[in-house]
Formats: structure tokens, C-alpha cells, sequence
């Protein structure tokens, strides 16, 4: 019955796609594709996509058509529609990544089902040194306001910034460190925004300035504040509603039928954002050398957990967030030898976040100092033979303080060694990558925490990937990679000990927690033909001591309890887009798209694994000009009945959006302007990947608009 029904939905939303693919007209590429740049985080990139596009996460630049994964890309046009306060809403419609959900601020994405530890999240290549792994409410501190470009990378390639290359890595680049001298005197971009269902006011600007031939100076900030969240029906799941109204009868207490009664807005989701920052740059023949500083600040509720029984404790907890960094990149290009690039990315930062009271006192502290530092190492092209290495290493201090701390203070201390080989035959490419990787981690628990573990873990990982495409037909190419990874358990994993406000939930680690394998297998095929394009994939994983948590049953401290523990698991799944022309007049095309996306998990002797996104098809169909691009598109999200012990199945939904792109002067000008509206039908829609899909749903209906100038 699944498998008819996934069947089903895939021939559904691929007809548009294959239908009318013997139409002659010109080859469409798809919309989140786009230019080739010369380096990450470098130039301008709203013109039209070329067939040879560049991933430029990692160290090898390499064509999109010769990745051994699938991978993601938002480009700066596709940025317009497509930004949101968070990484997670911002990617979310991209095949293969879902969100966490965790209000409109606090949402990390979620590739293929796994999340936290297994994703990185990166800013122009390093870390981002926050404690958004810690929890789901802790918002990433990188601003999507400003990125000029978004990639998600799976495959050998990301072993050169993680050993968990069976989640993959998220980079968001901007240009705070410049990477080239502008051509003009002065260069300016910026955007204002506004966004309906949260009246939402964003702005954010940069500017470049050549100082003479080889120097630049780059300033840029952001600024975005937002009301409660409008959504488009109850807050509550109609069994909570139901449980909420007899608790009401039972206890005469009225919190209970406020609760069940609350609809259209979902309270404490407000937010406040502002972000500056600058970079100075020295850019030569030779290489380039560059600094940058950034702050980034916000304010934002968390969704409340509405207690609908008398023994639960409701909270409507705030966060107050700053991050300060210090960003160094230094790059040396030399004329001959073994490399042809030396590269060398440092960062810094100086991290706190204050957990709020409803009357504005301070209940926890969590205090993160940390660095990252990379070499990069390129050789030089041999024949068909290239090829990059490097080493890594990141120190993190950490601390939490309050009543409600859930950690003791620790440290985490790791290095890796890393290669990617490339060898090119023509038709065959193959590429292997490798990564060592030591960390220790210790806990340092004050004299009266005797509930915490005092003393230190250290883990060795090895992990390895291997695999090749073959152009077999035209543009057409089909490719197999294969990975085994190690992936060392975080301090939150081994140490957690206690009641978390944010999350509302009592959570429970283990120290003697060992390293987590996973073996993966993906299949991939590219291709394309006159006024089509098509990527497909398929993967599985296995599994050995995977970490996960388990709800109990049990309340402590008026929270539900969740105990970290291993096991073995299971991971499979597939993802498939495509676009095709199906008329052209005159300068102007109309072009189908869609993509289909399904992961099923399991861990085994525990059942399926919790918060796993379920089928999901989106087919859309546009015109696409030289002064206008305008679509519309539906998105069908399938129930999630497969859940895990004591979790809570989620209904399916279907949503309707639209969006319209204007460039009065034509797509090489300036200025243009981004209308959508999302939610049409005000549906209430939950994200079975979110821990709180019962308790806040997704944004109702949400009109947005949105001026960029570029030049």
C-alpha cells in the first residue's frame, strides 16, 4: 500500500515534467540553478543559469552535473522569494530538506530526515559557532538576510568540513570578506521586505569601495522585526483540544479551555533581528588577504507547549541572542609546484544567549566561546589527476547557568585530517574523499551539580567515501558514491542531565555513548534533453550506535522525559526534480517544474525513528522572461503515520503559493521587485519533523513583497 501510494504521487507530480517533453523548444534549466562564479561568496549571481553550473562548497569547484550527490542550491535571485528569518524555512523547499519548525525564528533545516549533529551548518565555509545544535529552539546565529548564495552538499566533498557526510553540510555565503575589486567606484545592494502572516519589516544592505586597485572595504547590516505569527486555525491538535477541554472539566481551571481556544495567531513568536557587519580585503594576482567583523543580535519567543493536563508546566519562554565574530581568510596562489592554491580560514566568536521569564528575568545562560580554523590545500591539475587536502581544528567552551541548566560547563576539543582525489577520464570521473578526525570532550560540573558527569571522553572517527559518474548518453549521467562515517557524540549527547525550558522536555544523555557509524549507498541521475531537465536519486544507510532520544512516559519537574540512547538504524530514500519547456513565445517560455522527496527510517528493536518528514510533492508551472517571471505551484505533504513510541502522527495538508519577479529595465538592471503569496487557502499545516508540530503549526496565509537593488 505505501509503495502504490508513493508511486502514485511521483507519477502525479513528475506528468507535468514528462508529459510534454517531446515538445521542441528551448532547454529549460531549472529554477534554483544558477550562474557559474568565480569563487565562494564572490560576485553577483542573478543572470541566467548555465548548463555547466558551479558548486563552489569545497575546495574543488566542480560541475553540478558531476556531483556524486544531490545537491541544493538558492542563488541570489532565488533568495528574493525564498528568504525567511531562519536557514531552515528558507530551504525548506528544496528536494530533500524539511525544517525543524520551532516557531518562525528557531528553525534548522533537516536533510533527509536527520538533523542536529548530523547537519552542519556553515558560514562561508566554517562553522557557526553556535549552540543551535544544543536545541531545537536555539536559533542559528547566520543571517539569511544577507547571504548571496545557499548550498547544500552531500557526498565526498563534504568530508572536507565534516565527518557526518550522511546528514551533509549547509553554507551560507555573503561577501563580508571581498573576493573581488569592484569594477565601479561604489558597489550597493540592498533589500526591504515585508511579509504578512507575521508583519514582518526586514531590511538589509551592503556596499562595497575600492581603495585603489588591490584594496576593498565591504560594510553590511540587516534589520527585521515581527508580530506573533498569524496561522490558520487552532494552535492545538484536535486531540489536545479534546484533552485541554476535559481537563477544564475536571479541574474548573480556565487555563485549560484558554488553551484549547486558541486560534488565528499563535502567541510569544515575535522577534527582533539586526545584524552589521564589515571586511577589508587585499586582493593581488598572488592571492588575496582579508578580515572581517560581525555582530548579530535577536529577540524572539519560543512557541509555547500549552499544557492541556494539571501535572504539565506551561512555559512561554524568550530568547535574547548575540553573537560577536572575527572572520580571517588568506589565500596564496603560487606560479608553479605541487599546489596551485594555499588557502586558510580562521573565525572566532563570542557567543550568549539568555533563556527569558515572562516577566523579563533571566532563567538561563548559555555562554559559548569558540574558534575554527582550516587549511586548504590545492594541487595542481596533473594530467586528469587533482585533487585538495587540508587539516581542521575547532575549540569550544561552553556553559550553561540557571536553575533549568541542563548541561554542566564543558569543552570540546577536535581535529581532522582531510582529502579529496578527483581523476577525470572523460566519460568516467571518479573522485574518493577521506577524513581523520579526534575529539575530546570533558565536563566540568560545579561542586553542587553532583547530577552531572565529572570527567572527559575521547573518540577517534575514520570516515571514507568513494564513488564515479559516467556520461553515458548526450548530457546525460549517471553516478554511485559510496561512504562509511564515524561521527563522534556531542557534549549535549553525553552530558545532558535536566529540565529544558525551551524545548520543555527533561533530557536525559549518556557519557559511555560510543561513535556512530553509518554506511551509505546513493545512486544518481543527471540528464536533459531539447526543453528538459531531470536529477534523480536514490540512498540508503545503514546504521550501528545511533544516537537518538526516547520519550518515556515519565514526567520530572513537571516536563516529559527523553533518555538518549543506541542502537542500530535504518535510512532510505529518493528525490526527484525536473523541468520542461512547454511553450515558447517569442522571448518568453512557460516551464513546468516539480519534485518529489520521501525518506523512511527506522531503528531497529525501537520502531520508527521520531520527527521523520513524510512523502512530499510540489509541481509548479510559470513564465519565465526577460522582465517577468511569474508561478504557481502546489505543495502536498502526506501524512505521517509512521511515528515513533509515544509520538503523535501528523495530518497531511496541501498548500497553494504564487510569486511573481518584475525587473522593470530588464534582468541586466538593477532593481526589481518580488510578489508571492503562500498559504493561499489559510490551511493548517504541521511539520511532522517538528517537536512541536502539536502545539504550533506553520504560518496561515502570507502575502510578501520584497524591492532588491543591485549595482
Amino acid at each position: 500500500m505505501l509503495y502504490h501510494k508513493i508511486g502514485r504521487t511521483a507519477l502525479l507530480a513528475s506528468l507535468p515534467l514528462f508529459a510534454l517533453t517531446s515538445a521542441q523548444a528551448a532547454l529549460a534549466q531549472q529554477a534554483s540553478e544558477d550562474p557559474v562564479p568565480p569563487a565562494a561568496g564572490d560576485g553577483d549571481e542573478s543572470h541566467p543559469t548555465t548548463p555547466d553550473e558551479i558548486i563552489v562548497t569545497g575546495v574543488l569547484q566542480t560541475n553540478r552535473q558531476d556531483m556524486l550527490s544531490a545537491v541544493g542550491v538558492l542563488s541570489t535571485e532565488d533568495l528574493a522569494n525564498a528568504v525567511r528569518p531562519s536557514i531552515g524555512e528558507t530551504l525548506a523547499h528544496l528536494p530533500g530538506v524539511s525544517a525543524s519548525s520551532f516557531g518562525p525564528t528557531a528553525s534548522r533545516p533537516i536533510l533527509r530526515g536527520l538533523q542536529g549533529e548530523r547537519v552542519s551548518v556553515l558560514s562561508n565555509g566554517l562553522g557557526s559557532i553556535d549552540v543551535s545544535n544544543t536545541s531545537a529552539d536555539h536559533a542559528t546565529a547566520v543571517d539569511p538576510l544577507l547571504a548571496e548564495r545557499i548550498e547544500v552538499l552531500r557526498g565526498p566533498q563534504a568530508l572536507l568540513y565534516s565527518p557526518s557526510v550522511v546528514g551533509g553540510v549547509v553554507n551560507v555565503i555573503d561577501r563580508r570578506i571581498p573576493m573581488h575589486v569592484p569594477d565601479e567606484p561604489v558597489h550597493f545592494a540592498a533589500d526591504l521586505d515585508y511579509a504578512s502572516a507575521a508583519n514582518q519589516r526586514a531590511a538589509s544592505g551592503s556596499v562595497d569601495v575600492p581603495l585603489g586597485d588591490k584594496w576593498v572595504v565591504h560594510a553590511d547590516g540587516s534589520y527585521s522585526k515581527s508580530d506573533d505569527l498569524e496561522i490558520g486555525g487552532f494552535a492545538l491538535t484536535p486531540a489536545l483540544r479534546q484533552q485541554a477541554l476535559a481537563s477544564t472539566t475536571t479541574t474548573s481551571d480556565p487555563l485549560f479551555a484558554d488553551n484549547a481556544g486558541v486560534r488565528g495567531i499563535l502567541p510569544n513568536t515575535a522577534s527582533r533581528t539586526w545584524s552589521a557587519g564589515g571586511g577589508l580585503a587585499f586582493i593581488d594576482d598572488g592571492g588575496s588577504l582579508g578580515v572581517s567583523y560581525s555582530h548579530y543580535e535577536t529577540l524572539y519567543g519560543v512557541p509555547l507547549r500549552f499544557a492541556t493536563q494539571p501535572d504539565e508546566e506551561q512555559e512561554d519562554p524568550r530568547i535574547s541572542l548575540s553573537q560577536d565574530r572575527v572572520d580571517v581568510r588568506a589565500e596564496v596562489t603560487p606560479d608553479s609546484g605541487f599546489f596551485d592554491k594555499i588557502r586558510l580560514r580562521w573565525a572566532y566568536a563570542d557567543y550568549a544567549h539568555f533563556e527569558l521569564e515572562e516577566n523579563g528575568e533571566i532563567g538561563t545562560t548559555f555562554l559559548n566561546k569558540g574558534q575554527e580554523g582550516r587549511l586548504e590545500l590545492t594541487q595542481a591539475r596533473r594530467g586528469n589527476w587533482s585533487g585538495a587536502s587540508g587539516a581542521q581544528y575547532s575549540f569550544r567552551d561552553f556553559n550553561v547557568i540557571g536553575d533549568e541548566a541542563f548541561l554542566p560547563k564543558n569543552s570540546t576539543r577536535t581535529f581532522g585530517l582531510f582529502t579529496v582525489q578527483q581523476l577525470d577520464l572523460g566519460a568516467v570521473k571518479l573522485e574518493a574523499g577521506a577524513r581523520y578526525g579526534h575529539q575530546n570532550v570533558s565536563a566540568q560540573p560545579a561542586i553542587d551539580q553532583t547530577e552531572f558527569f565529572d570527567g572527559s571522553r575521547s573518540f577517534d572517527t575514520f570516515s571514507g567515501s568513494i564513488g564515479g559518474t559516467w556520461n553515458f548518453a548526450g548530457d546525460w549521467r549517471i553516478g554511485v558514491n559510496v561512504a562509511r562515517t564515524g561521527r563522534a557524540p556531542s557534549a549535549e549527547e553525553l552530558f545532558a542531565n535536566g529540565p529544558h525550558a525551551g524545548t520543555q522536555s527533561f533530557e536525559i544523555g549518556d557519557p559511555d555513548f560510543r561513535v556512530e557509524k553509518a554506511t551509505s549507498v546513493e545512486a544518481i541521475l543527471r540528464g536533459g534533453g531539447e526543453g528538459f531537465t531531470i536529477e534523480a536519486s536514490a540512498y540508503y544507510t545503514w546504521f550501528s550506535d545511533y544516537i537518538y532520544q526516547r520519550q518515556t512516559g515519565d514526567i520530572e519537574d513537571g516536563l516529559p522525559v527523553y533518555e538518549g540512547l543506541q542502537g542500530d538504524a535504518r535510512y532510505y530514500g529518493f528525490e526527484l526534480q525536473g523541468t520542461v519547456t512547454l511553450a515558447s513565445i517569442g522571448e518568453a517560455d512557460i516551464v513546468a517544474d516539480g519534485l518529489v522527496d520521501y525518506t523512511h527510517a527506522t531503528i531497529l528493536d525501537f520502531g520508527p525513528a521520531p520527527r521523520i518528514p513524510p512523502l512530499r510533492a510540489l509541481g509548479g508551472i510559470g513564465l519565465e522572461s526577460r522582465m517577468i517571471d511569474a508561478r504557481a505551484e502546489v505543495e502536498w505533504v502526506d501524512s505521517q503515520n509512521r511515528t515513533a513510541p509515544l509520538e503523535t502522527p501528523t495530518d497531511g495538508y496541501t498548500m497553494v503559493n504564487a510569486e511573481l519577479t518584475w525587473r522593470p529595465w530588464g534582468e541586466d538592471r538593477p532593481l526589481s521587485f518580488a510578489f508571492s503569496a503562500n498559504n493561499i487557502f489559510d490551511v493548517v499545516a504541521r511539520r511532522a519533523s517538528s517537536i512541536l508540530k502539536d502545539y504550533a503549526p506553520l504560518a496561515g496565509r502570507d502575502f510578501r513583497i520584497s524591492a532588491r537593488v543591485n549595482f
